[in-house]
């Protein structure tokens, strides 16, 4: 059996997430020429392209832990959570991360921010309660997998480009030439925005599922323990399910995010989710464990 390689970025990963920014820069630059010819000032694509930027790219991790009501805790407030970070990033030779808890049953974990030196690692009381402190740790080995490998940042960049063509499509009407160019500019710009917000989505979708693949390896290379974190996501799934729907509503927004997305429905839209499912998940834990083992024996 070869050997796992040992904790750290993803080579597979590292290729996709630079293929993914190509293409979403290529379809960005059609997507910008296509409004130049509709008739979109030069200044006002730039002046929007680089407010919603700065406000996604710098402003997303506040927003992300605000929309979630979480809040950085000291190691005095959750000694336990701050122990399992700290212990992790020495081995995985991380800075440590801010410490963020979020009050909400629903039992799930995320990581935010633009570098390991800004990442926010945030859990949630209802995962706080229902693991055990070696399943804790395997999915805190999970995220710190997202700060190594940066898709966190990634993705944020990845998602400008979809909340640039979703804003113009929502706000066309603002757009166009002039009075008699009323319905010809428009249409052209609302229908390359639909069909490049189309692309990021599974460009985007992609790219998340595969990430999750990544960190589950990572966190099983760092720990040791693939079975722990099997484990920790089968308790996660099946406590979803039981989980109030305003509760998973409000995480909605976050799901790319999580470790398990906030949903207890199967639906024909599971095709395009942001997570691969929970059996493949496990399927690939468990070959792994099976490699951890025999390098052990």
């Amino acid at each position: 059996m070869p050997r796992p390689t040992s904790f750290g970025r993803d080579r597979g990963l590292q290729l996709r997430m630079t293929l993914t920014i190509f293409l979403l820069g290529a379809i960005y630059v059609a997507f910008v020429a296509a409004l130049l010819v509709a008739g979109v000032g030069g200044i006002t694509v730039a002046l929007i392209a680089v407010a919603l930027f700065g406000v996604q790219f710098f402003t997303s991790d506040k927003l992300a832990l605000a929309a979630m009501g979480a809040h950085e805790v000291s190691p005095g407030e959750a000694p336990e959570l701050h122990a399992t970070v700290e212990r992790l990033c020495i081995q995985a030779d991380l800075p440590k991360p801010r410490v963020a808890v979020a009050q909400t049953s629903m039992p799930n974990a995320f990581a935010i921010g633009r570098s390991p030196r800004t990442a926010t690692v945030c859990a949630t009381t209802g995962i706080l309660a229902l693991l055990s402190p070696a399943e804790l740790e395997g999915v805190i080995g999970h995220e710190l997998t997202h700060v190594q490998n940066r898709d966190v940042m990634v993705m944020t960049i990845a998602s400008f480009f979809a909340t640039i063509a979703a804003f113009i499509v929502q706000f066309g009407f603002f757009f166009g030439g002039g009075e008699d160019d009323e319905n010809g500019g428009i249409l052209p710009v609302i229908l390359v925005s639909l069909v490049v917000y189309a692309v990021s989505f599974v460009l985007i979708n992609a790219l998340s599922r595969y990430r999750e693949f990544a960190a589950d390896r990572g966190s099983a290379l760092l720990t040791g323990r693939p079975s722990a974190l099997s484990s920790a996501l089968l308790k996660i799934s099946g406590t979803m399910g039981r989980i109030p729907t305003q509760d998973l509503r409000a995480a909605e927004g976050l799901k790319a995010f999580y470790i398990f997305p906030p949903q207890t429905k199967a639906s024909l839209m599971n095709l395009f989710s942001t997570h691969p499912p929970i059996e493949r998940r496990i399927a690939a834990l468990e070959r792994l464990e099976g490699q951890l083992q025999g390098v052990r024996a």
